[in-house]
């Protein structure tokens, strides 16, 4: 998969706009019939679906909107011109509206990964050849379902379609977010039985999904099952975690850093499920360091491009950490530097020094600390296109998932111990005793920029109950999901829009 990187979609109609446009695109003029001869045939096919569910890990509108409105991602308009952007603005407030751009934009991505993988479905089911390639039908229905997760998490009562084409005169209407939950569930255990285990295929496979990976998205949407459906599946998302400790398979990585290094893709020992990217061969780019760094980096990193300066991040994300911590050290806050200890100037020998944002509307282009959370070493350029691998799951998230699932059962006994293993590992200091609110910290810490902090607040309730910079009123619950685009109503009036909204 790691070479596989040409889209050779089958002559189906994909659906672009999710399950209420009617946009279509064709691709190649090939049958399933005369095609899929082998897996590698039925595999290029599917290699788009992963490339369009890359959205959540990348700079994308999916990613985004999974980030803005926490405590830890903003992007403020600056002083000097650009990046002003109000539908942002309102996410980072918790005041979106049905019109919103950022959240239309987001639906349309996840209901383009989930409508490619209906029509790859559809042309792998239709093929004579299918009884051949069990495992690729099944990578396919696991990232559907993939998408529906993301689509339950953002926008809850989401209509579930299947098909490879909508009957314009038979449009979807909303399912509610428990049959959403039971339909990503079964979707995914169905898969799990055929994928093959890391244990036997992980440097070969690498980065498809397995079964491993697999079991942390179920553990995933177990850890939030009574948000999602009103019931705990506690003892669900336990075992799950357990599937993918006793494969023996994953560990920590010496240094979190490592996981974000382009040198560390195939011989990670702790990613689970990330995203082949390769910029030279239009496989994918990696825009973190474009969109998140401070212009003077081009200088401090060598970089061949000058960053935008746009993505930051509060004084509140960095206070959690210890000044021990080695996760502190990639956030960028305070008077800049090289690595060497010499300050970094700009032309006119100012040191640049970092801010909290002020003006959310005006910022200086110092305000905001900053998040390096793809590092440059060892990075192929393709312009400022980056090659690192986007991370979506890793073995630190089975860890804190199981810490968390055993204390809200009241063994915090057995909890503490995997949290200070997470700990120990970036040299914070350990804990003697634990609470939620520790493990919603150490998540926080853990997992900063990794696309996972709203629906953890969600989780823990502090999105609803905790202010923080710029966001100092307290957020009905309601709002815990995002309005269903309002051109997605107009399109398609059998959707009804969320409560509230």
């Amino acid at each position: 998969m790691k070479h596989i990187i040409t889209k050779i979609l089958v002559s189906a109609v994909v659906v672009l706009a999710g399950c209420t446009g009617l946009d279509e695109e064709q691709f190649g003029s090939l049958s399933p019939a005369t095609y899929y001869r082998t897996e590698e045939e039925a595999l290029s096919s599917v290699v788009g679906v992963y490339q369009q569910l890359s959205g959540v890990a990348d700079i994308g509108d999916p990613f985004r909107i999974a980030e803005f409105g926490t405590d830890e991602f903003l992007v403020p308009g600056r002083a000097s011109g650009g990046w002003f952007d109000q539908n942002n603005i309102d996410i980072m407030l918790h005041q979106v509206k049905p019109d919103n751009a950022t959240t239309s934009r987001a639906w349309k991505g996840i209901f383009q990964e989930i409508g490619t993988a209906n029509a790859v479905l559809e042309s792998l089911e239709s093929s004579p050849n299918k009884a051949n390639f069990p495992g690729v039908i099944a990578e396919a229905r696991a990232l559907r379902a993939y998408g529906y997760l993301y689509a339950m998490d953002f926008w809850g009562n989401v209509p579930i379609f299947t098909q490879a084409r909508v009957d314009p005169q038979n449009l979807p209407t909303n399912n509610t977010r428990a049959e959403v939950f039971a339909f990503v569930e079964r979707e995914m255990l169905q898969a799990v039985s055929v994928l093959p285990s890391a244990k036997n295929a992980k440097a070969t496979y690498y980065p498809r999904l397995t079964k491993e990976a697999v079991y942390a998205a179920l553990a995933t949407l177990y850890l939030n099952a009574e948000v999602y459906t009103g019931s705990p599946k506690r003892t669900e998302a336990l075992a799950m975690c357990d599937n993918v400790i006793n494969a023996g398979v994953y560990s920590l990585e010496t240094n979190v850093v490592d996981n974000f290094k382009a040198t560390n893709e195939v011989n990670s020992k702790e990613i689970i499920f990330s995203f082949s990217i390769n910029p030279t061969r239009n496989a994918g780019a990696n825009q973190f360091m474009l969109y998140a760094q401070p212009a003077l980096d081009k200088q401090r990193y060598n970089l061949p491009f000058t960053p935008a300066n746009g993505y930051s991040t509060y004084r509140e994300a960095l206070d959690r950490y210890e000044n021990a911590d080695r996760r502190k050290s990639l956030l960028q806050y305070g008077p800049q530097t090289y690595a060497n200890g010499q300050p970094l100037v700009d032309n006119r020998g100012v040191q640049l020094n970092l801010v909290p944002v002020r003006d959310y509307i005006s910022a200086q282009d110092n305000e905001g600390y900053r998040v390096l959370k793809y590092v440059p070493e060892g990075v192929s350029w393709s312009g400022f296109n980056a090659d690192n691998d986007l991370v979506l799951t890793r073995y630190a998230d089975i860890l804190l998932m199981k810490a968390e699932v055993l204390l809200r059962n009241g063994n915090a006994a057995a909890a503490l111990p995997l949290v200070n293993q997470v700990r120990a590992r970036s040299n914070a200091s350990a804990l003697t005793s634990l609470t939620l609110k520790n493990v919603e910290e150490e998540r926080a810490r853990e997992f900063i920029w990794e696309g996972q902090r709203r629906r953890d607040m969600i989780r823990f309730g502090s999105y609803f109950t905790e202010t923080w910079t710029f966001k100092t009123t307290q957020t009905p619950t309601w709002r815990g999901i995002y309005p269903i685009p309002a051109e997605q109503i107009t399109a398609n009036p059998n959707l009804k829009q969320n409560p509230n909204y």
